[in-house]
């Protein structure tokens, strides 16, 4: 741990990173450490049959106006993010109804997880680092730091600051990618939100989002199947495959799948409020800034770090 002048970020997703990165940029000493072996948080995947696919967040969106905005623009740039549809398919258990047209989602070749190792260039992290509390002072594990930040689900912040985390309710979900060998599904579907449904609430072209055509789609189940599934989730992945089919009308079993377990995948009520930060001790992520989005992370960790670094050294 470095010296009680530097902030600690607990938490390698896209908030806990903007935290971290604006410390950093304005001048202060700060160390991000997260639990996991590679950053990305709700925003990571996996590389499945020779190719990544993301199975936590789909896309991420901009607001016009917002302190986004550049960041978005120079992976665009840089070729780490591109725009995908502006329009999703709407469906029933029993198949496609209409459409719908939103803002433009920006997908990414490499996977979403990319962009938040991108934002973490250059920045002081230690991976694999499992924090066990944080006390007043501030502390982390005992040692004293200028600020500490927690940037993951209220319930995972609980465990380290008993007491000191508002109470909020947090939904599992689980994210199932399903591959066949050639595509079974109209070229121009890109993603369906579903409704009415016990399992499906999403469905995402994998390989559309992408850029690469693969016939890979990610669904993304209901809080109340997860629930019933977070023991095993493996078990989930028939009834998984069996929605996808009925709304899509294909016609085959997937030839391979796999599912991801998030036990806290979004919380039931975001705050209005980009952040909280007490005596020292900050919180940030997708419980904050409302609504629950990529973009709205990245702003809760981005205002969290410049109020940190506005504080007297």
């Amino acid at each position: 741990m470095r010296s009680s002048a530097t902030t600690v970020v607990i938490g390698g997703g896209i908030s806990g990173v903007a935290c971290a990165r604006a410390l950093a940029d304005l001048g202060r000493p700060v160390r991000l450490l997260d639990r996991g072996r590679r950053l990305g948080g709700r925003m990571g995947g996996r590389t499945l049959h020779g190719r990544p696919v993301d199975l936590g967040a789909s896309y991420l969106t901009v607001g016009a106006g917002s302190a986004f905005a550049p960041v978005v623009a120079d992976w665009v740039e840089r070729g780490l993010a591109r725009p995908w549809t502006d329009t999703f398919a709407v469906a029933g258990p029993a198949g496609i109804e209409s459409t719908t047209t939103g803002p433009v989602r920006y997908g990414t070749p490499g996977g979403l997880r990319g962009l938040v190792a991108d934002l973490a260039g250059g920045l002081d992290v230690e991976l694999e680092r499992t924090v066990t509390s944080v006390g007043p002072g501030p502390r982390v594990d005992g040692v004293a730091a200028a600020a500490v930040v927690l940037a993951m689900p209220d319930p995972q912040a609980a465990r380290l600051l008993p007491g000191g985390v508002p109470d909020a309710d947090w939904q599992p979900s689980l994210a199932v990618a399903l591959g066949w060998a050639d595509r079974r599904w109209p070229a121009d579907l890109h993603g369906v939100f579903v409704h009415d449904s016990p399992v499906l609430e999403w469905l995402a072209d994998d390989g559309d989002r992408r850029g690469d055509g693969a016939p890979v789609l990610v669904a993304h189940t209901t809080a109340a199947i997860a629930a019933e599934h977070l023991a095993d989730p493996d078990r989930a992945a028939p009834a998984v495959a069996g929605a996808v089919a009925a709304v899509l009308g294909i016609d085959a079993e997937p030839d391979w799948t796999h599912v991801h377990r998030w036990s806290f995948a979004k919380p039931a009520a975001p705050r209005a409020e980009p952040f909280s930060l007490v005596e020292g001790v900050g919180l940030c992520g997708d419980g904050w800034a409302a609504p629950s989005k990529v973009q709205s992370a990245w702003l809760s960790g981005d205002a969290l770090g410049r109020a940190l670094a506005a504080l007297p050294a």
